[in-house]
C-alpha cells in the first residue's frame, strides 16, 4: 500500500552538490522543497570526525562512503557483440552514497569548461572541417562560455576556491592559466602553498616553454566565509581527501558550504534512507505528478509535487528517466532516442619519475594541491597536422602518501617479499608522479540503456554500459603521453615510467569517477534530452541537473561545471519558469 503525502512545490531526488544548490536557491524564492536521498545523513562532526576520519582501511579500502553493488549494481560491456555482466564490486569508478554524494569524497579540482567545449561541434568544424569529426557524435551544448561565466563565478565563491586567474576580462594574468576563457574576477582565495613535487614540476615544465599554474582547488588555502555566511578553515594538508570526508571543514562540499544554512529553513525538509523508484507521470506522459519512493522499512510513499528535479549522480539520473518513461531510450542502430546518448568517460594516463637524491614528503598533501599545464588541453594547440581532436591537462598533484596504497616501486620490482619491501622504503619519499586527464568524445556506439537480464532488489532493470575508448581518444592520449615522456626525461631522475591508455576499457581497476552524458543538454530535442536550461524536452516540469547533461567530457574534472549548471538552472527556474510553470522554456 502506498501512502500519499501532502503536496510540495518541489521534490528533489538526491542531496549532493546540485540538490543542495537547487534547494537553497528555490527555498530562497519561497518554494516549499523536500529532498529525498537514498543514502544516510552525513555531517562533519558525526561522520567525518577528526578522531577516525583518516582511517584508510575503512574509507580508502573498504569504501565506507560509497555505493555498494548490493544496493545498486550496473552491467558492463565494451561493444554490442558482447553480453554485459554486472559489476560485483565498483572499481573503475566510485559513486558516492548519502547526503553530499560524490561531493563528499572528491579531491577538489575545480575547473571551468571552455567556450570551445560548449560550442565544440561548431568550433572544430570551423577550424578543421567537418571531416575531422565525422566519426564522433560531437554536438554543441546550447550555451556559451560567456553565458556560463556568472554561474561559474557563483559556484567558486560559494565553495571558496583557491587559485590564480589567468584571464580577467580579456587581460592575461601572470601566473594563471593563459588558455582559460575571460572571467570577471579572480578566485576568492589565493593558490595553495606548493609542496616540493609540484614546485619542481613547474620549474621543469617552464623550462620546456610550457605554462604551469596552480591547480584550482576546493581545498582552502586560507580561512574563508562564503556568501551564505558559512565559515571554513584553512587546509592542513593531511592528504586524506579523495575517498574521505574532510574532518577540518577545509574541503568544499554541500556539508561545508550550504547545508548549515539550508537545514535551518522551515520550507526545506530532507528524507534520508529513502530510494526513489520512479517519477510518476500523468496520463499524457507530459507532466510529472511527483515521485514514488520506499524507505528502509519497505514502506512505499507517493510524494506529489509541482516540479521534480533529478539531482542524483549522473548515471542515476539517466536510469531514473528510463525507468520513469521520460523521453525515448537511445538506440545506437538507428541513432534515434536521447536517453542514454553520448555517454563519455575520461581518458587518463600517468608517469612516474624515480630519484635517488630527493625527498618529496608525499604525506604533506591535499586532493587538489598541485600544478597543471593546459598547453595540450582541449583545442589550446593546433590539431591541423594531427590525427585526432581533443586533449588533456597534465597535472602534478601528489594528493596523498597514505600508507596502504602509496607504494611506488620501479619496473622489475617483485610484487611481494623482502625485495618489494626494500624497494617501497627506497621509493616512498623519492618518487614524483604526474598524470594526464584527457577528454572523452562521444561516438554512436558508446551509450547507456537498461539491461535486459539483470535487475535490482526491487525488480527494476539495471543500468547497462556499452563503452570502449574511441580510437580518436586513444590517439589523443598517446600523443599527450609522448609529451609527458619529454617532461619525465627533463626531470633527470634515475628512471621513469610512462603508462599509456589502451583499448579495452576494464571496469575493475580504479580510473575515474567522471562519468558524463546520457541526458545531455542541447538545442534539438531529437539529439538531446534536456534543453539549455536542463529542462526535459518531454516533461516540462522535470529538470535534470548534473554531469548527465554533458554532451561530451573535456580534459578537466567535471565538478566546477556541474556546480555552475546547477546555478544556471536555478536562476532560470526562479526568473522565468515560475512565471509560467509547466511550460517549456525553449520551443522545440
Amino acid at each position: 500500500m502506498t501512502t500519499i503525502l501532502p503536496r510540495k512545490d518541489v521534490v528533489i531526488v538526491g542531496l549532493g552538490w546540485t540538490g543542495a544548490i537547487l534547494a537553497h536557491e528555490l527555498t530562497e524564492g519561497g518554494l516549499d522543497v523536500v529532498a529525498i536521498e537514498r543514502g544516510p545523513w552525513r555531517d562533519t562532526a558525526t561522520d567525518f570526525n577528526i578522531g577516525y576520519a583518516q582511517d584508510e582501511l575503512r574509507y580508502g579500502i573498504r569504501r565506507d562512503l560509497f555505493l555498494q553493488p548490493a544496493v545498486e549494481a550496473m552491467t558492463m560491456r565494451n561493444s554490442t557483440s558482447q553480453t554485459a555482466l554486472p559489476m560485483r564490486d565498483y572499481g573503475s569508478f566510485l559513486p558516492g552514497n548519502g547526503v553530499g554524494g560524490a561531493g563528499v569524497h572528491w579531491n577538489g579540482h575545480t575547473w571551468r569548461f571552455w567556450d570551445s567545449d560548449f560550442q565544440i561541434a561548431d568550433h572544430l568544424r570551423d577550424r578543421y572541417g567537418a571531416g575531422r569529426i565525422q566519426d564522433l557524435q560531437l554536438q554543441n551544448w546550447g550555451v556559451t562560455g560567456a553565458e556560463m561565466e556568472k554561474s561559474f563565478d557563483r559556484f567558486e565563491y560559494l565553495a571558496g576556491i583557491s587559485g590564480k586567474a589567468g584571464n580577467i576580462s580579456g587581460q592575461i594574468q601572470e601566473g594563471g592559466n593563459p588558455f582559460e576563457d575571460p572571467r570577471a574576477r579572480d578566485y576568492p582565495l589565493p593558490p595553495m602553498q606548493m609542496t616540493y613535487a609540484p614546485t619542481l614540476f613547474a620549474e621543469v615544465t617552464r623550462s620546456l616553454n610550457l605554462h604551469p599554474f596552480p591547480t584550482p582547488s576546493a581545498n582552502l588555502s586560507k580561512d574563508y566565509i562564503n556568501p551564505l555566511g558559512i565559515a571554513m578553515g584553512q587546509c592542513t594538508m593531511c592528504g586524506f581527501c579523495e575517498r574521505f570526508g574532510c574532518a577540518n571543514y577545509s574541503k568544499s562540499s554541500a556539508q561545508t558550504t550550504i547545508l548549515p544554512v539550508l537545514m535551518k529553513k522551515k520550507n526545506f525538509e530532507v528524507r534520508t534512507d529513502s530510494e526513489v523508484l520512479h517519477v510518476d507521470l500523468d496520463a499524457s506522459k507530459k507532466h510529472a505528478r511527483g515521485v514514488t519512493y520506499v524507505n528502509t522499512s519497505g514502506e512505499e510513499f507517493f510524494q506529489p509535487a509541482d516540479m521534480v528535479l533529478l539531482c542524483a549522480y549522473g548515471l542515476h539520473n539517466v536510469r531514473l528517466m528510463m525507468l520513469s518513461g521520460i523521453g525515448q531510450i537511445y538506440d545506437p542502430n538507428t541513432g534515434e532516442g536521447t536517453i542514454g546518448r553520448n555517454y563519455c568517460y575520461q581518458t587518463n594516463a600517468g608517469a612516474q619519475v624515480f630519484f635517488d637524491d630527493k625527498n618529496f614528503n608525499p604525506f604533506i598533501a591535499a586532493g587538489a594541491l598541485g600544478q597543471t599545464v593546459d598547453d595540450y588541453n582541449g583545442d589550446a594547440f593546433d590539431h591541423g597536422p594531427l590525427d585526432f581532436v581533443g586533449g588533456a591537462g597534465i597535472n602534478c598533484i601528489p594528493s596523498n602518501g597514505r600508507p596502504i596504497q602509496t607504494r611506488p616501486t620501479p619496473p622489475g620490482t617483485p610484487r611481494w617479499g623482502s625485495d618489494w619491501k626494500k624497494a617501497t622504503v627506497k621509493s616512498y619519499k623519492s618518487t614524483l608522479g604526474f598524470s594526464s586527464q584527457g577528454s572523452s568524445y562521444p561516438t554512436r556506439g558508446n551509450y547507456l540503456d537498461l539491461d535486459p537480464t539483470y535487475t535490482d532488489r526491487f525488480g527494476r532493470p539495471l543500468l547497462r554500459f556499452t563503452f570502449d575508448f574511441p580510437d580518436n581518444d586513444i590517439r589523443m592520449s598517446n600523443w599527450v603521453s609522448d609529451r609527458m615522456e619529454d617532461i619525465a626525461k627533463a626531470f633527470g631522475g634515475r628512471q621513469y615510467t610512462n603508462t599509456r591508455r589502451k583499448k579495452g576499457w576494464d571496469s575493475v581497476p580504479y580510473q575515474s569517477t567522471h562519468n558524463t552524458g546520457g541526458a545531455i543538454m542541447g538545442t534539438d530535442p531529437k539529439t538531446s534530452a534536456v534543453n539549455k536550461y536542463l529542462q526535459s524536452w518531454d516533461v516540462a516540469n522535470v529538470f535534470v541537473i548534473g554531469a548527465s547533461a554533458f554532451a561530451h567530457n573535456a580534459g578537466k574534472n567535471p565538478t566546477g561545471t556541474v556546480g555552475a549548471l546547477a546555478f544556471h538552472a536555478a536562476d532560470v527556474i526562479r526568473q522565468q519558469y515560475l512565471r509560467n510553470p509547466g511550460q517549456p522554456l525553449v520551443s522545440a
